[in-house]
């Protein structure tokens, strides 16, 4: 059973798309509206109708029946239960294909990359994913070291990168994503000014490291970091996190495309 059946109860409430990664989205790939594009993990399909709403088509590809029952119906998204190293798709049936924070779940990257591949035209794969080892060790994995520890078991960016290019011999570029302090789609780090939203249990359960964690260890955290919120602790350990506009924790847009 896909993992979201069980985490992803409540997931639309929290992970709601932000209009900064929509519009990168959208110049990544510099496609005109009336494109197909496929969202593949598309979960409860909050990019592919934000994309929808801007034009284009799109066919959202998601294993998860719990995900897609919060989806919202668009005339121009069309909803097909899927993997991504099986994608429902014909060959070069789609003009491009996003997948957003999904590439962690894929239980074969190379697979998933090469299907990817098969199912598009011309255009570009577009990823949003992280390196952890990107990132300043920010106040977040103080209270929860275990999601850096988990991070660590992805691929390095830079092998990532390796992979998609072997899988699909296309050309590969990184794009950085620094994370402003109001995101409206709440993935691990997205909270980083906001400490207090870690307290709720409703946004926790919106991200996967948390909700897959030990459960004893995410209750540790959350104890200490009430604690040092009440107390005024966390504003004297991480004063300095008031004057960041923005904050570089290590995601990155990966574009690939052909060489023309």
């Amino acid at each position: 059973m896909p993992i979201y059946n069980s985490i992803g109860q409540q997931y639309s409430k929290t992970r709601v798309p932000d209009p900064r990664i929509i519009n990168t989205l959208i110049d990544l790939l510099n496609l005109p509206k009336g494109s197909i594009i496929a969202d593949i993990g598309a979960g409860t399909g909050s990019y592919s109708l934000a994309l929808a709403n801007q034009g284009f088509s799109v066919n959202a590809i998601e294993p998860s029946a719990v995900m897609q029952k919060q989806a919202v119906e668009h005339p121009q998204v069309n909803w097909f239960t899927g993997y991504a190293e099986d994608l429902p798709l014909a060959d070069n049936s789609v003009d491009a294909v996003i997948s957003i924070l999904t590439i962690h779940h894929f239980s074969n990257l190379e697979k998933s990359f090469q299907e990817m591949h098969r199912v598009v035209r011309n255009g570009a794969i577009v990823l949003l994913t992280f390196d952890i080892r990107l990132a300043q060790k920010i106040w977040l994995y103080d209270y929860f070291p275990f999601l850096w520890q988990d991070a660590l078991r992805f691929l390095p960016l830079n092998e990532l990168a390796n992979l998609i290019q072997a899988s699909t011999g296309r050309h590969i570029e990184t794009i950085p994503f620094l994370l402003p302090p109001d995101l409206s789609d709440l993935f691990a780090a997205s909270a980083w000014k906001r400490p207090k939203l870690y307290l709720q249990q409703e946004v926790r359960a919106g991200i996967s490291s948390f909700a897959l964690a030990d459960p004893n260890l995410v209750k540790q955290g959350v104890k200490l970091l009430a604690a040092d919120l009440s107390s005024g602790e966390w504003d004297a350990k991480y004063a300095d996190i008031e004057n960041l506009t923005e904050i570089d924790v290590g995601y990155r847009f990966i574009r690939a495309t052909l060489d023309n």
